[in-house]
């Protein structure tokens, strides 16, 4: 990579660190980007409309708070960016700015702030879905994303994807609106190890897992009328669903089950802040990962439990074929009677549907950070970083 400044906007992060939440998956990506480049880069922390880049050792405390290293990460952060705002840090111009999180992008002043300072962005743009699937998203998360598209497009000097997937949607959409699209590249996420799992499975009973936040995209409704009528079926010998993620949006009807289905009560276990060392036990120990997503960008629970060697059930969607090939038992999102199906054979140890699948598990070799950053760093030497152009972004 050429010698430029490297800012790495941490605005995202910060702010959830503050408001003491987990990071999510899009946080890990970013987190890994701290963790790659914060030898040669500063913080870049935006708040009530000023932007001001760390100074060197303060953007070293704040990437230590940020990745975990600082006994008490809230102070180590409140204070260095106090700091900054008495010292009136400036920024950088020319320097190559890092927005890995999607931050910012859905208002038109940041492609100002970026002009003003010269900056060079290159972007992370984890998925499209608010486009491709509105239905599952936030009322007005279409018209945010598609200003966060159009600020990449017309600013970015370069454009970072997790998927071919993504990469193919990113195109269709700078086409379908008249835009030139900088160059992207596609570089898989690598997998942040999990810690070795704690002897002996979390709870007796046989249980499958599903890891993600609870959101009408994620499509738990499914797996609850599965689990629902596998109780009438099988009675006490139904094995356990644990949910593992916080309650998100669009989810009233799932809420209901959980909270009144009495069929569903002493079955289905809900985990909704389940640290690393949780959540590798709970999944070592699972009959399989349950992912029935109607989309995703990219599918990073089915990685980390093939990775695990756990098996895996889910939608046989594109990014997921893309990044975990066959092994997974793929079906129909919509597909209730085929998932009741395949949980009902996976929940038997000598089922050969199971079987064949850890047999070819041996075979997966998951993604590294390695490879990602390798593949990330001989592209940027390529890239000719020229500044953000005159009134870009701006049109909604």
């Amino acid at each position: 990579m050429p010698h430029h400044s490297v800012l790495i906007d941490v605005t995202r992060l910060a702010a959830r660190l503050l408001e003491g939440k987990r990071p999510t998956g899009v946080d890990r990506v970013s987190l890994a980007y701290i963790a790659h480049f914060r030898p040669r880069a500063r913080a870049l922390v935006r708040h009530w409309g000023r932007w001001m880049a760390l100074s060197p050792a303060a953007s070293q405390r704040v990437f230590g708070a940020l990745l975990g290293e600082e006994r008490n990460p809230q102070f180590t952060l409140r204070s260095q960016v106090a700091q900054a705002l008495v010292l009136r840090w400036g920024l950088p111009s020319g320097a190559i700015l890092f927005n890995t999180g999607h931050s910012g992008l859905d208002h038109p002043l940041y492609a100002l702030k970026m002009q003003r300072h010269g900056l060079r962005p290159v972007y992370f743009l984890h998925d499209l879905i608010p486009l491709t699937h509105p239905e599952y998203c936030r009322a007005g998360e279409v018209q945010r994303h598609r200003q966060r598209l159009l600020t990449m497009l017309h600013t970015g000097c370069g454009i970072i994807v997790n998927s071919e997937d993504t990469a193919r949607a990113l195109l269709a959409f700078a086409q379908e609106n008249g835009l030139a699209c900088p160059p992207v590249l596609t570089a898989h996420l690598g997998l942040n190890p999990l810690p070795v799992a704690a002897d002996g499975a979390p709870i007796d009973s046989p249980y499958f897992v599903c890891v993600s936040t609870i959101e009408a995209r994620k499509n738990h409704l499914l797996l609850l009328h599965v689990w629902r009528d596998l109780v009438t079926r099988l009675g006490a010998a139904c094995p356990k669903l644990v949910l593992i993620g916080q309650r998100g949006w669009e989810c009233e009807q799932v809420v209901d089950l959980l909270e009144r289905c009495t069929p569903l009560r002493h079955v289905v276990i809900e985990l909704p802040d389940c640290t690393d060392a949780q959540l590798a036990r709970w999944l070592q120990h699972a009959r399989a990962l349950l992912m029935p997503s109607f989309a995703e960008g990219f599918g990073l629970p089915v990685i980390e439990a093939l990775a695990a060697r756990v098996p895996v059930i889910a939608s046989d969607l594109p990014a997921l074929r893309e990044v975990a090939g066959d092994l997974p038992h793929y079906l129909d999102p919509i597909d209730g009677i085929g998932w009741l199906e395949a949980v009902r054979a996976f929940a038997s140890p000598e089922h050969p549907l199971l079987q064949r699948q850890i047999q070819r598990l041996d075979s997966f070799s998951p993604p590294t950070w390695s490879a990602h950053f390798d593949r990330v760093e001989a592209w940027l030497s390529g890239l000719r970083m020229t500044g953000v152009a005159e009134g870009a972004g701006l049109s909604a």
